[in-house]
């Protein structure tokens, strides 16, 4: 049976994704921004919270652990890196380790530079992909505790993941991550119709995620660094992809 996946809003902007195993009843919250609509969303699709993998540290991803895990005795299972950071860790993963949601089975992608331990969790067989802050729909984080040398391996990690994954990230940005990433690459013809697609859902009041790798690729000034096109938009042609990469983000930065 196919793993499902239920997708829904935290906080001010950010998103809270459920994944569940029909076949072992099993269900993970990806991070944990609140416990109440955590709980709500476990109520509305009758699911058992048996896991909360953490992608990274910040309060807006943690917040709400502690009170799930007292509810429902669930594990948590976060970066190695960054486990003293997170309340209530059971279980800690680096580059390389899997994680098991019932038969689901997930492994963990070190991907640093939002946050020097940040790490993603990809689900090969469900062509699933759980990013935290690391990749937006469109964007990337902020490099708040790395630098570009950091991120950008990052990016290529997840860049490289088969073009039918979908991505599932933790924040609502996409609508501003377009009309930015239109600065640098107006006449891409697949950018110019995800824009309109992000339009028509905005509108709808529908989510705008999860995207997948492929478009992503197409889209994504941050993964398109090293694509001469997107150097020369920001005065760079002869400099290395780090070097766009940098130059890309500290515009986003000021945007």
């Amino acid at each position: 049976m196919p793993a499902e996946v239920h997708l829904f809003k935290c906080l001010r902007d950010n998103y809270g994704v459920l994944l569940h195993d029909p076949a072992k009843g099993a269900t993970a919250s990806i991070d944990a921004p609140e416990a109440g609509p955590v709980e709500a969303a476990l109520r509305e699709k009758k699911w058992r919270l048996t896991d909360i993998l953490v992608t990274h540290h910040h309060a807006d991803h943690t917040g709400g652990i502690a009170e799930l895990k007292a509810r429902h005795t669930c594990r948590v299972t976060a970066p190695q890196r960054e486990a003293q950071r997170i309340p209530a860790v059971d279980a800690t993963v680096r580059e390389g380790d899997f994680v098991t949601i019932g038969s689901l089975v997930g492994r963990v992608l070190e991907t640093p530079g939002h946050t020097a331990g940040h790490i993603s969790y990809w689900f090969k067989s469900e062509n699933l992909a759980f990013v935290g802050d690391t990749l937006f729909s469109v964007g990337c984080g902020r490099l708040l505790e790395g630098t570009a040398d950091v991120m950008w391996p990052s990016l290529l990690k997840l860049r490289g993941l088969p073009p039918e994954t979908e991505v599932y990230c933790g924040h609502e940005y996409t609508a501003a991550n377009v009309n930015f990433a239109l600065t640098i690459e107006p006449k891409n013809p697949a950018l110019r119709s995800r824009a309109d697609e992000v339009v028509k859902l905005c509108e709808a009041g529908r989510p705008t995620i999860p995207s997948t790798i492929g478009s992503e690729q197409q889209t994504n000034p941050f993964l398109r660094a090293d694509l001469p096109e997107v150097a020369t938009a920001v005065g760079l042609a002869d400099a290395s992809p780090v070097q766009v990469f940098a130059a890309v983000r500290a515009r986003k930065d000021k945007f």
